[in-house]
């Protein structure tokens, strides 16, 4: 992986982290087009670490309330909604691992992201702020963050439409979505390091690389929260979804007859 690699990456995983695109999936996208080979599980540390860097440093003030005051209401609306992916992850790992493969299940996994994309930006924005979120509503957001465990289906997407079925504001879903993804972020963090530690060999990456890909990570991904906080108010997810389904239709094409990348 040159450095030149390693910044363009750590640039799609910031934008695509928080934009509802799917960061996985474009990673795993991307990492095909560059001819990544081995298993970059240590280079993905340090990308996520950038953009767990952006997300805290965006909504500090509410991260150092919940520290202060730790067992508060918020703080189990957020683990509750934090369940369901942990335990369709622990269940479904074997399987989960078949859809980095990419190919067709990607396309698939993009399209739904466009339906749910569509879906949110047609609802109108509700009364709920996070304060008035039920445990069932946080329930509901952890669904549909589990169903975004495989690369394609963008999480924030997922839970921003998941908030907005529970009749959350549009402002509202979008912070909740945010913060939730710090805990969804740091689950993603131990499993890959307990990957890197128990998994045996993986691809070794410089420490310019990691410099490089950690710093666009972290400043595309500061960037990024604030265009998805303004689209998702002005309701316009639909110009993500529009990217997301040709996107879909140009991996298919490619896994069903040019098999170029897939």
């Amino acid at each position: 992986m040159s450095v030149l690699q390693a910044l363009f990456l750590g640039i799609i995983q910031g934008l695509t982290e928080f934009l509802p695109v799917s960061s996985s999936g474009h990673l795993v996208l991307f990492q095909k087009i560059f001819g990544v080979s081995g298993n970059p599980v240590l280079f993905d540390i340090i990308l996520h670490l950038g953009t767990l860097t952006s997300v805290c440093i965006v909504f500090r003030d509410d991260i150092i309330a919940l520290l202060r005051r730790p067992f508060q209401r918020l703080t189990w609306l957020l683990a509750l909604a934090t369940l369901p992916a942990v335990a369709a992850a622990l269940a479904f790992d074997e399987q989960i691992k078949i859809l980095f493969e990419g190919g067709l299940l990607l396309a698939l996994a993009f399209l739904l992201t466009c339906a749910l994309l569509i879906a949110a930006d047609k609802l109108k924005s509700g009364g709920k702020d996070i304060a008035d979120m039920s445990f069932w509503d946080a329930l509901l957001i952890g669904l549909m963050q589990a169903l975004a465990i495989p690369p394609g289906v963008s999480r924030s997407g997922s839970t921003i439409a998941g908030a907005l079925f529970a009749g959350m504001s549009r402002g509202a879903a979008a912070r909740f979505s945010f913060l939730l993804s710090i805990p969804a972020i740091l689950g993603g963090l131990t499993k890959e390091i307990m990957d890197c530690v128990l998994g045996g060999a993986f691809m070794h990456v410089g420490l310019d690389r990691c410099l490089f890909g950690f710093l666009a990570a972290a400043l595309t991904g500061y960037l990024s929260i604030g265009l998805t906080l303004k689209l998702v108010r002005e309701c316009k997810l639909r110009y993500f979804a529009y990217y997301v389904f040709a996107l879909a239709a140009l991996i298919a094409l490619d896994a069903t007859v040019t098999h170029k990348f897939f």
